[in-house]
């Protein structure tokens, strides 16, 4: 079992910053892939930003020069820095990793945080 665990929400006013982080946790795993989501109320979970093992970095365009994601390979912890946060960017943020770990066999499978809640207020 892979564990993540994410933190560095909170409440905070347009215009501000937060940082996300994500640690990852448990044995014998690899990381292929990390990402951010998010799900607003009523609405569905949207991929925010995500990297892989080789750096390769995707956005969301609603979150394009305001947003930059990054990780530790070596502490298996990504990050998301959060700047120009507006009102719509509210939303609970789920930390996703897609791993290859020996269950029986080699595979790759994929794991979810618990959340963490953003609210940004007008």
């Amino acid at each position: 079992q892979v564990q993540l665990v994410e933190s560095g929400g909170g409440l905070v006013q347009a215009g501000g910053s937060l940082r996300l982080s994500c640690v990852a946790s448990g044995r014998g795993f690899g990381i292929n892939a990390m990402a951010w989501y998010r799900q607003a109320p009523g609405q569905q979970r949207v991929l925010v930003a995500s990297i892989t093992s080789g750096g390769a970095i995707n956005y969301a365009e609603s979150v394009k020069g305001r947003f930059t994601i990054s990780r530790d390979s070596g502490k298996k912890t990504m990050y998301l820095q959060m700047n120009s946060l507006k009102p719509e960017d509210t939303a609970v943020y789920y930390c996703h990793a897609e791993v290859s770990q020996y269950i029986g066999n080699w595979g790759n499978y994929d794991y979810w945080g618990q959340g963490t809640q953003v609210t940004v207020s007008s």
